[in-house]
């Protein structure tokens, strides 16, 4: 692999730098908000399958209510 001089490299990255596409600030927010909405209802879907995991074991352990 043939080594870059520090000039060449920098021009690169800056090449590469300018051929990125920054999201709009509605696409960051509506990201962000999706980026909510699914934590929350992953956090729903664990929460459930705790309880009922809780439950089970409870039962099968003669401890239940």
């Amino acid at each position: 692999m043939a080594k870059t001089n520090p000039a060449d490299f920098i021009q690169q990255v800056r090449n590469e730098a300018a051929k990125v596409t920054w999201p709009t600030r509605k696409e960051t927010m509506v990201t962000t908000a999706m980026v909510f909405v699914m934590v929350i209802m992953a956090s729903l879907f664990f929460l459930l399958a705790d309880q009922l995991l809780r439950f089970g074991v409870s039962v099968v352990l003669g401890i239940g209510r």
